[in-house]
């Protein structure tokens, strides 16, 4: 490909990097978490071209993002950063620590003690 073709959206999505498998990437599509210039991109196969500026939600996080060149392969991080230029730093969308009316527990802490699911029920109102 030259660096003035387009590529299909959810193609261009796996080989940049910004989701694990193709699959997961037409998911992203389809559920409209994909942007370009503010009009939602649902269809996977939307083509993409050099230039155009997408904003992905990725969780509690939106990137925004230009178009540099579609992809030819889905190579390393460090070939994938090269499809794309990234304005501003990626924006948070929901405080990290309540969301949903619960408090999120950090990572890799196993499941809720009973003194935790005590505490939850209490800011919750529920005791």
């Amino acid at each position: 490909m030259t660096g003035g073709e387009s590529q299909r959206l959810d193609k261009w999505l796996w080989f940049a990097r910004f989701c694990k498998t193709r699959s997961l990437a037409q998911k992203l599509c389809e559920g409209g978490h994909v942007k370009r210039d503010g009009q939602s991109l649902t269809k996977p196969a939307t083509p993409v071209k050099p230039g155009d500026c997408l904003s992905v939600v990725l969780g509690p996080v939106r990137r925004t993002v230009i178009v540099q060149a579609p992809g030819l392969r889905r190579g390393p991080a460090p070939e994938a950063q090269t499809l794309y230029t990234e304005p501003e730093p990626p924006e948070r969308l929901r405080d990290p620590v309540m969301e949903g009316g619960a408090l999120l527990r950090p990572a890799g802490l196993g499941r809720p003690t009973k003194r935790d699911r005590r505490a939850l029920e209490h800011f919750k109102g529920q005791d």
